[in-house]
């Protein structure tokens, strides 16, 4: 047997509803009481936020040839299903044609819900809210894999008209995190030079060796 969830579409305008499949079970084979796995789905895709909206359940008897037979089905919603494992969540399970026709018909089973649980996943705005800080540091390369910041050919090249692709970048990147750091000090490093006055090669230096000014304050500084 499988079982299929469908949600229900609503278009406004026409006030026409449908439903849409959010999720299939897995088939369990031979037997008529089957328990199908856990399974995970975001509630956007279960009721889109309206928990009060219909979820159509439709329950199958799985054929080899694709055939597969319609056992019944049923509606429920977000709300009712958060109720958990209860008398609530016991669910008849109804073949329509079926019940037109037969006057003593009742349903073609039951099936009752073994757990529900509510995960929250937590967007970067609410870790933003919550007060989180996004510390924004400066690296530059000053490795000769670049090329002579004096030549067009360069990354680093110098141009007197506009910023090179590195510059503009940064400066992207930094206008956007420099509104989640609360003193807006952005330490500024670069690697790969040689410095004075012995000549070796640093592979982390401010760019400003001088305390206190070692740091940006603000992007455009």
């Amino acid at each position: 047997m499988q079982c299929i969830l469908l949600c229900l579409s609503l278009t406004s305008l026409l006030f026409f509803l449908r439903f849409t499949i959010c999720h299939k079970t897995e088939v369990v084979k031979n037997t008529l009481n089957p328990v199908w796995q856990p399974f995970t789905i975001p509630v956007r895709a279960l009721c889109n936020g309206d928990y009060d909206r219909s979820i159509k359940v439709e329950v199958y008897d799985w054929d080899r040839d694709g055939s597969h037979d319609f056992i019944g089905e049923f509606t429920t919603s977000y709300r009712e299903l958060s109720r958990g494992q209860s008398q609530f969540n016991v669910y008849e399970v109804v073949n329509p044609k079926k019940k037109l026709k037969k006057r003593r018909y009742i349903n073609s089973g039951t099936v009752t819900l073994l757990s529900f649980l509510v995960e929250a996943e937590h967007t970067f705005l609410d870790y933003i809210k919550a007060g989180t800080q996004i510390h924004f540091t400066v690296a530059i390369d000053f490795t000769a894999s670049n090329g002579n910041p004096s030549q067009s050919t360069s990354l680093h090249y110098m141009n007197p008209y506009q910023m090179n692709a590195y510059a503009m970048a940064l400066k992207a990147v930094g206008e956007i995190i420099q509104d989640y750091d609360s003193d807006k000090m952005f330490p500024a490093l670069g690697f790969g030079a040689k410095l004075p006055p012995d000549g070796r090669v640093s592979h982390e230096f401010p760019l400003v060796p001088v305390p206190r000014y070692d740091r940006l304050c603000g992007f455009h500084s």
